[in-house]
């Protein structure tokens, strides 16, 4: 049986690959291509973290992750035609891939004996490092460097992951509420237009 934070796991990996996918539909892709960059971005941040913490590479060990990210691309293959027609379907699937695997990121860390601030890092670099690797494959410049809230976003999730733990609220509840608590920090971010101050060469 799944534990909860495998489907947590899961459903991010299926977020991220379809946001991905979406991306590479629109810069004409073929269907390798468009499966590489899913793939990418949905193990990116997380291969990045297991490195970092000395850690068998997940993916090297369950081929679910390419399933995942294939049934992702089967997906929009037969539902492309609709998805063109939804203009929010990247941002509602990277939302969520980004909060998911954030948290995924910060409760494997803490697993392994890490404290709370090495856990939000790679809390932070699971949800948006993959990201990263998938905007420079497509030629685009990273959200994470943009002035919209993106990894900042993971940060403020991560805080209010440690704020509960700390009280000893139920770990189920802690995930569902530090992953929301992200998702609306992206919603609201784009809706009004919030974002960090822009450093200007002119300032020097």
């Amino acid at each position: 049986m799944l534990s909860f934070t495998q489907v947590l796991e899961f459903t991010g990996t299926f977020a991220f690959a379809i946001s991905g996918i979406r991306l590479a539909s629109a810069k004409q892709f073929d269907w390798f291509g468009a499966f590489v960059v899913g793939l990418v971005v949905a193990i990116g941040g997380g291969t990045l973290r297991n490195v970092l913490l000395d850690v068998t590479t997940f993916w090297m060990a369950d081929p679910i992750y390419f399933i995942c990210t294939a049934l992702a691309l089967f997906w929009v293959i037969l539902f492309g035609n609709y998805l063109i027609h939804l203009n929010n379907t990247f941002f509602i699937f990277d939302s969520l891939g980004l909060a998911l695997f954030t948290v995924v990121g910060i409760t494997k860390t803490l697993d392994l004996g890490y404290p709370f601030w090495v856990a939000i890092i790679m809390g932070s670099m699971t949800g948006s490092a993959g990201g990263v690797i998938r905007d420079i494959l497509i030629n685009e410049i990273p959200l994470i460097f943009r002035k919209e809230i993106y990894a900042m976003a993971c940060v403020i999730g991560g805080v209010i992951y440690w704020i509960l733990h700390y009280t000893g609220v139920d770990s189920t509840w802690v995930n569902l509420i530090s992953g929301g608590s992200i998702l609306l920090t992206r919603i609201l971010a784009v809706r009004f237009q919030i974002g960090l101050p822009v450093l200007k060469g002119e300032n020097f």
